[in-house]
């Protein structure tokens, strides 16, 4: 027989309440960020996959600050291209807004959006048909595209954001692609990874990025050769999370370099709250999303926030590649 004996009521604890749960009921795809207050419009919105040039007469680039997800890939000459990946908040106009690569298609599949470009290859263009990808392009009769007189062409060529979303009404909210921590202290790298306040990047012997930790800001803020990388509004180009996935090239068409995308344990890193963690990638197909792990397996999760992929050749490029810590 137990007894149980009443406690006094002026000597009652009152149990605290459990902790709020860290995760929003509902986030942005594409950046594991709360969008519960934003309108069921917005979140049914599809991805638009801008291809933006990347070289000092196309800078400072337009709209870029607006990208959830940034994949920046080694293209011929040894100059970098961008393909911006909007969904969670869209500027007004976007560019310079140029051609398309081999690889593009394999990249934005993911996403199931629409691939925004100015011009291709006919092979990369025949290719990139079959894929059954949306494909909205200058040179393709779609709309919203204009030249501006800041620059000269081919590097003006800009795009208005509300044209091509209207092109693309008939595609949905993409699926989320990482894995997010809550809280974001819970991070993969800021749990494991070893602390870094520095990255350079060599693409090849003229692109040359790096990367910055700002913990004022909380993100890693990126430079090129001429200095802080500045969007046209004047907003510095940053990111939550850095994602390096060494991939393999090869050439197609006589010169054009492809990414190889289809990969099973990769090596890579990734860069979060100023910490860097070696890890292995997978994607099995051109719709599959791109899968992370860590080195004994496990997977790995970004920070809720902006995330920029740098495609990072370790073999069949023309040019010399590295990364270093600093």
């Amino acid at each position: 027989m137990s007894t149980v004996t009443a406690v006094p009521a002026d000597h009652r604890v009152v149990v605290p309440s459990p902790p709020a749960d860290p995760q929003p009921a509902e986030v942005w795809p594409l950046t594991g960020l709360s969008s519960v207050d934003a309108t069921a419009e917005a979140k049914a919105a599809p991805s638009l996959d801008v291809k933006i040039e990347n070289t000092p007469d196309a800078r400072p680039q337009k709209g870029l600050e607006y990208a959830d997800i940034v994949f920046e890939e080694y293209v011929e000459y040894g100059v970098s291209r961008l393909m911006a990946v909007f969904q969670s908040t869209f500027p007004d106009s976007v560019g310079p807004v140029r051609s398309l690569r081999p690889m593009d298609p394999n990249i934005a599949g993911s996403f199931n959006g629409a691939v925004v470009f100015s011009g291709a290859n006919a092979g990369v263009l025949r290719d990139a048909k079959k894929t059954g990808e949306l494909l909205l392009a200058q040179d393709l009769h779609s709309k919203g595209f204009f030249r501006v007189r800041t620059k000269p062409a081919p590097h003006n060529l800009w795009a208005t954001v509300s044209a091509l979303l209207e092109q693309a009404s008939a595609k949905t909210a993409p699926p989320q692609q990482f894995d997010y921590a809550y809280p974001s202290s819970l991070a993969s790298a800021a749990v494991s990874g070893t602390p870094t306040t520095h990255v350079a990047i060599r693409l090849s012997k003229i692109s040359k990025p790096t990367w910055d930790w700002d913990s004022g800001s909380g993100t890693w803020l990126r430079s090129e050769t001429s200095g802080p990388m500045m969007t046209f509004d004047g907003a510095r180009i940053s990111a939550t999370n850095v994602v390096v996935l060494r991939v393999n090239v090869r050439y197609v068409y006589g010169f054009l370099p492809e990414t190889l995308m289809f990969v099973d344990h990769a090596p890579g890193f990734v860069l979060t709250d100023g910490k860097y963690l070696p890890i292995l990638w997978s994607k099995a197909d051109r719709t599959d999303t791109i899968h992370l792990f860590t080195e004994t397996g496990e997977p790995v999760a970004l920070a809720p926030g902006k995330t920029w992929v740098e495609l990072l050749p370790q073999a069949g490029s023309k040019d010399t590649q590295s990364i270093d810590f600093g």
